[in-house]
Order: structure tokens, then sequence, then C-alpha cells
């Protein structure tokens, strides 16, 4: 294949992923916005989108007129553990840990630099943090997005946060990065990830993972613990028993 014929495909790759980079910012796109984006004529705009669309990453909106994001990007974008199948195969996952750790458990994943706890269960004890079950909190503030957040490299972390300070939610939230790739570090090294009334004054939580079958299954098992008995110690024994737990699953 001769070097013009490369360039050409190479110029058609960097078009196509350019636009598929304009839903980062926008619900939909059309001909005229992709035409602008790429300094292209229409005709050249309306081929590349034709192109997508053959192959499920844009569809033609209700009208017509305007693209969305289609079956095989929307596929891509969605962390793996949400459908049916996943969350019944998680469920005796949860309860054990919750019998194991009298304390609220979570299952979460991590979206860009935001931690989501899709499901849960809760003790049956008198003081007890709240479930919260499509709680989206920042990452870096709560030790299930802590976990997950390490698994990836620095220089992914670097590009999720590209500024130094980071969103402080109570005075005990790191709030820079240089601190969060140390945390990061630790994690790595000890496989344990904490949190003390970093994302809310008076709860403390610890996270372990579970296993996934790719690297879009970055799921978190976590326990939320009143402050009182968040200390050291106590964290870490939860944290034996959400691995416990964890170990369960196949």
């Amino acid at each position: 294949m001769g070097h013009e014929v490369i360039g050409e495909h190479l110029s058609s790759l960097d078009a196509g992923l350019r636009v598929m980079s304009m839903f980062v910012h926008a619900d939909s796109i059309n001909v005229t916005s992709v035409s602008q984006e790429l300094n292209c004529s229409r005709s050249t705009a309306y081929r590349i989108l034709n192109t997508l669309r053959n192959r499920g990453i844009v569809i033609l909106g209700p009208t017509g007129r305007g693209y969305f994001p289609g079956p095989v990007l929307l596929e891509l974008a969605r962390p793996r553990g949400f459908d049916r199948e996943d969350r019944q195969r998680l469920a005796p996952i949860i309860s054990d840990a919750v019998a194991r750790t009298g304390e609220t458990v979570h299952v979460a994943t991590l979206i860009g630099t935001q931690i989501l706890f899709f499901d849960g269960l809760e003790p049956d004890r008198p003081i007890r943090a709240t479930l919260r079950p499509g709680y989206l909190r920042p990452a870096h503030a709560i030790s299930a997005g802590k976990l997950l957040l390490a698994q990836l490299t620095d220089d992914q972390i670097r590009a999720l946060y590209p500024q130094e300070n980071l969103p402080r939610l109570t005075p005990c939230t790191i709030s820079t990065m240089s601190n969060l790739l140390e945390e990061l570090a630790s994690i790595r090294r000890t496989g344990h990830a904490f949190s003390r009334q970093e994302v809310e004054s008076g709860l403390c939580g610890t996270a372990v993972a579970l296993r996934g079958r790719s690297w879009r299954e970055r799921v978190a098992l976590c326990a939320t613990v009143p402050a009182d008995r968040g200390g050291d110690d106590d964290l870490l024994e939860v944290n034996v028993a959400l691995s416990a737990a964890a170990e369960a699953l196949r």
C-alpha cells in the first residue's frame, strides 16, 4: 500500500474520530456542524456521517435531520455491570457483604471523574449509613472512586484531572492532583482504599474491587460507615470482610 493511500486512510480515520468526539459536548450533530468542525465541504461531511451511520456509530434523528450516538457508540460508552443478569449475579455478594460487615454496602462504577452507586443494601441496625442507589459523587473524594482510579495509569489520571486543584467537599477532601496521585500509589501498593469524611462529614468508607471480564467492568464493592465506627482499625476490618464476600464472585 502506497504512502499516499495510507495517508488518506489516516486522514479519514482522524476525521471520523473528531466527529465522534463532538458528542462529548453535544447531544446531536448535523452536516453543518461537522463541516464547520472539520473545515470541509458539506458533501464531505455527509459522506463521513453516512460512513459512521453504516457502522452503527451514529443514527439519524427521529425527523431525519441531525445525527445522534448510535448503538455502537452507546455500547462503548456504557460501563458494564448494569444489566439485569449482572445485577442478579451481584445480589448475593452484596447480601453477604452486609452480613459480614454489618454496614451499608453499595456497588459502584467509575464514569469519568464521578462514581455512581447503582445497587446496594442496608443492614438491620439502628445507626447506619443511608442506602443511596443513583448517588453520583466526585471519585477523588470517595473510597470506591479512589480504588477504581487506582486501576488507571498516572497519565490517564492526569488526562481526567488536567488542573492541579480538585474540588473540596469537606475539610478532609483531597484537594490537589499531587496528593491524589500519592494516595492512588499507596492504594496500588496495599490494595486498601479508604475515605475518611472526605465526601460528607460523619461518613467514612472502604472499597474492594470486584472481578470483571474486561476493562469496562471496573466495579467496586464498598461499605459506608458512620464516623464513630470509622477508625483505621475499623475500616481495615470492614475491608477484610468485603474482600471475603467479593471472593465468592465468579
